[in-house]
């Protein structure tokens, strides 16, 4: 007997790669005629590139170090956190300017109607098991630390995650807000550090123990030289 194989449309969309910019009146179309795919993990890509925009307006981006973000196949980005929403938003926004690809964001709650319409958008919940998966298919995911008052600390690494991570790039990242509070006053800096690698048992705690602990030292390093550079040029 022959397996079955199932075949999903995409209608010329890539759940992980941004295309070719369609005009309102083409995405609405496409919308009203059904022509727009979900993957296995709820992305639906052409309604993440109608609300990129609005995200883009809300939290102008500048990336330094974006070629540290791969092109092509996995990698966890691990970044700093503050109270607040903003965070999420620059960094997609930051990867799709970076490299062209779609950001799925792990910490979205996980309860009908809500939850359904943030993974619409990108966003997974925080089990390891979901991250694995995003992780095995070739995607990127961001995870961010343990949210601090401060939004340029580095709180708590998510050791659960971190070990369903082990074996993928673990990229840090810091996320510099834009102005006082997060407001929008001025571009929020991205700065990106080389990708950490491990070895790649999720057998092993002290692996992803130690995973955790560099890729928190990864950001802080980041905050630091981030603010090394803003006093130098203030000087």
């Amino acid at each position: 007997m022959n397996p079955v194989r199932t075949v999903r449309l995409t209608f010329g969309l890539d759940d992980d790669r941004i295309g070719k910019a369609e005009s309102p009146l083409a995405a609405l179309r496409r919308r009203l005629d059904g022509r727009y795919p979900r993957d296995p993990f709820g992305l639906d890509p052409h309604l993440q590139d109608m609300v990129s925009p609005l995200f883009s307006l809300v939290a102008r981006v500048e990336v330094h170090g974006g070629e540290h973000i791969p092109a092509r196949g996995p990698a966890l980005l691990v970044s700093n956190r503050g109270v607040g929403l903003l965070e999420p938003a620059a960094l997609g926004v930051a990867v799709r300017q970076a490299c062209g690809r779609r950001l799925r964001i792990v910490g979205t709650p996980d309860m009908p109607v809500l939850g359904d319409a943030f993974r619409s958008v990108g966003g997974i919940p925080a089990y390891p098991s979901d991250l694995a998966a995003v992780l095995r298919a070739g995607h990127l995911a961001a995870v961010p630390l343990g949210p601090t008052w401060l939004r340029t600390g580095a709180g708590t690494p998510p050791l659960e995650l971190l070990l369903a991570a082990t074996g993928f790039p673990v990229v840090p990242v810091a996320v510099v807000p834009g102005g006082p509070l997060g407001l929008p006053l001025r571009p929020w800096r991205i700065v990106v550090g080389p990708a950490i690698v491990t070895a790649g048992d999720p057998d092993d705690p002290l692996e992803a123990a130690e995973l955790a602990e560099a890729a928190r030292s990864g950001v802080r390093g980041l905050i630091s030289g981030d603010t090394s550079r803003a006093e130098r040029r203030e000087a």
